[in-house]
């Protein structure tokens, strides 16, 4: 496993960053935008009679046996939960829930799972509180998921948004990425894989400064020679701003180095990002090709920047006992 610390440089002009990729390559090449916390859910959340807005995003990675490992990361605001207090502390409450459905296949995938934080006073109204779960899942283009969070300590409070879900399929032997998760730099505690362990957060929900980008690398082969290029670019900047602040549209770095992959041809990289990036939307590109083959492999993330005044913390989730919440 690759680690490094990236300070990205700006870059006066426009940034040239490839984008092509393999056109077999069944995954996405674009990733669904960062989901909002909506005050409407939909007819679908009518059994709770108090909504609960929280923010969420879905990654995915190959995993055993075919399937695809899906990863949801969490994160609500404490000021939307209830508050419970028991012996001078203030504790915060709240179950996840993951569901993958496929009509076609006849296949669910689901996992529910509890989240508890105790503190010695109230948090922030905007202080984030954010987890993670993970499920597996087959393959599959006609995938609905739907990922739910209920306030643990009042019973009806509770919200849930479903939405299509394309599973993607990492079997093959063409150069692939998996999704590019993001997570708050110098986790503790957090989604653990292989020798890492991200904080994950929704990329609705991201600091200005530094935060951990981390991907796989799938059938580059031992040895072989590679290179890696990374770019931000700003997408909601207008013409004046870019003249006022030249390069504040793109960051761009690119490095090189040779496959240290293991016997299942995967490669994992985390990277530091030390960028002092403005509120805004942004999106992060990642570029790998193998300098021996000449295949070229790119993921696409959106991100929204939006400082740290409120603080946060990381919540590990734990298998919860007990009914899961209604879904229909």
């Amino acid at each position: 496993m690759l680690r490094a610390f990236i300070a990205l440089v700006c870059v006066l002009n426009g940034t040239s960053v490839a984008s092509a990729s393999d056109p077999s390559v069944p995954a996405r090449a674009e990733s669904v935008p960062p989901v909002r916390a909506d005050p409407d859910p939909g007819p679908s959340a009518t059994a709770f009679l108090r909504f609960l807005p929280f923010f969420y995003d879905l990654y995915t990675f190959r995993g055993e046996a075919g399937a695809t490992t899906v990863v949801a990361a969490f994160a609500v605001p404490a000021g939307m939960l209830e508050e419970e207090r028991d012996a001078g502390r203030v504790r915060y409450r709240f179950d996840v829930s993951l569901v993958l459905a496929d009509t076609a296949l006849g296949s669910v995938s689901r996992t529910d799972d509890s989240v508890f934080v105790g503190v010695p006073s109230s948090l922030s109204g905007e202080h984030l509180l954010h987890t993670h779960i993970e499920v597996q899942a087959p393959p599959s283009g006609s995938t609905l998921q739907r990922v739910i969070m209920t306030d643990a300590t009042t019973p009806g409070i509770g919200q849930l948004y479903g939405t299509p879900f394309p599973i993607p399929d990492y079997r093959g032997d063409h150069l692939m990425l998996s999704d590019v998760a993001l997570g708050y730099p110098d986790a503790a505690t957090g989604w653990r894989r292989r020798d890492v362990t991200l904080a994950l957060l929704p990329t609705s929900q991201f600091p200005q400064s530094s935060f951990d980008v981390y991907y796989e690398i799938y059938n580059l082969p031992e040895g072989n020679r590679y290179s890696t290029e990374i770019a931000i670019e700003r997408l909601d900047e207008d013409e004046g701003e870019r003249e006022r602040v030249p390069g504040s549209s793109a960051v761009h770095t690119r490095f090189s180095g040779e496959s240290a992959a293991g016997e299942d041809r995967t490669l994992e990289e985390l990277r530091r990002v030390e960028a002092s990036l403005r509120r805004g939307s942004y999106r992060l590109t990642v570029t790998v090709t193998d300098e021996v083959s000449g295949q070229r492999a790119t993921r696409t993330r959106l991100l929204e920047v939006r400082g740290w005044r409120r603080g946060a913390t990381m919540v590990p989730a734990l298998q919860r006992n007990g009914t899961p919440p209604p879904i229909a």
